[in-house]
């Protein structure tokens, strides 16, 4: 069975006890601006820059509109739940053909150390293979980024390796550590909770 086609006419929105992930929108420029902008950020994300501007969210968020669009990414916002204060963002880029998606997130600095982005993944982990019909996910994060690799452990995620040197930012390489969950290690997984 492929992947289950995104309704357009209504964008999904996804809840956990703490949090509600929906639509990234252009009032959210400004706070993305300032919670993307932070340079921790930037040193621990593949693709923020160390200086991100408006025009980087305002850029970023056409990308992603266009991506739902033709069914290859769907980015939720992080919310709180009872304020839809923005905390970050997390995206699935799907590959149709292969039938899986990439996962990538990050959450502001003021959010972090509070299990927000454990919780945010475990939903969304849950969304990719009972909504979406995946047969797999991934994610990779930099190698001096344990804390990313930490939630995706927590997730009952696997690491399938080391990716060295795979990315450049600036003028340095980063290895890049990959994790995956299977539609069978996840069905696995549920059926121990």
């Amino acid at each position: 069975m492929g992947i289950q086609r995104l309704n357009h006419a209504s964008f999904p929105v996804l809840s956990t006890e703490r949090l509600v992930l929906n639509q990234v929108l252009y009032s959210d420029i400004n706070a993305i601006k300032d919670l993307a902008g932070h340079p921790k950020i930037a040193e621990t994300t593949l693709n923020i820059p160390s200086s991100y501007t408006i025009q980087d969210a305002t850029n970023w968020i056409n990308g992603i509109y266009e991506g739902y669009k033709k069914n290859t990414q769907i980015t939720f916002a992080i919310r709180t739940k009872h304020y839809l204060t923005l905390m970050g963002a997390i995206s699935l880029k799907i590959n149709q053909k292969f039938n899986n998606a990439e996962i990538g997130y990050w959450v502001g600095v003021p959010y972090w150390n509070k299990g927000y982005a454990t919780e945010v993944l475990a939903r969304i982990i849950r969304f990719c293979f009972e909504d979406l019909l995946l047969h797999k996910i991934f994610a990779t994060y930099l190698a001096h980024n344990e804390a990313s690799g930490k939630v995706m452990r927590k997730n009952g995620m696997v690491r399938e390796g080391v990716l060295k040197d795979h990315i450049k930012k600036g003028e340095k390489y980063f290895d890049l550590i990959q994790y995956r969950l299977t539609k069978s290690e996840f069905q696995t997984i549920s059926e121990m909770e």
